[in-house]
């Protein structure tokens, strides 16, 4: 049974900064049946993209991306802001809409060569999935597609991720 994702996420206005509408997808993960329906379409469309670990993007991707790999029987990896992982990292700036940052993965969190498939909740303006396809790619790991819940599309993220990394498929679930 197909579920409207759209009809449980709301608007949360002037959040975190004034003129911003955030996207709060946190009644999806709240309702059973639209956490797993998300979940379920993620998988249907994850599984013919043949990943071999899910990587998960601080903090609400973490969210999608260990429920999707337990679905898939696959491992977790993350992909976290600096200075929150305890072992040596390998590390990428990560510029994104509020500040400038950097994202960490452990220097043993991708396999060279290995089909690893990032997972992040939304897609705005798309710097945060580049970041984390330089990071796998940093890591000799296989970026086997990028997808998300949600892409506002009007902010041109999936365009800006394509500039950037044209061999890497991106797919939401829902867009705005």
């Amino acid at each position: 049974m197909a579920i409207d994702l759209k009809s449980f996420i709301l608007d949360v206005p002037d959040f975190p900064k004034p003129g911003i509408v955030f996207k709060d997808i946190m009644p999806v993960v709240q309702s059973a049946q639209a956490f797993n329906f998300a979940i379920d379409e993620l998988a249907a469309w994850a599984r013919p993209r043949r990943p071999e670990l899910i990587a998960g993007i601080e903090s609400r991707g973490f969210l999608f991306a260990a429920a999707l790999a337990r679905e898939l029987r696959l491992g977790l990896t993350v992909i976290r802001k600096k200075g929150k992982l305890p072992r040596k990292s390998a590390s990428v700036l990560a510029p994104n809409e509020y500040a400038v940052e950097y994202f960490e993965m452990h220097e043993d969190g991708v396999a060279p060569g290995q089909r690893v498939l990032i997972i992040d909740d939304l897609i705005a303006t798309g710097s945060s999935a580049v970041s984390a396809i330089n990071l796998v790619k940093l890591l000799k790991g296989d970026v086997a597609a990028f997808g998300a819940v949600v892409e506002l599309s009007f902010l041109k993220g999936v365009e800006n991720i394509r500039l950037a990394h044209p061999g890497v498929e991106v797919h939401a679930l829902v867009r705005y």
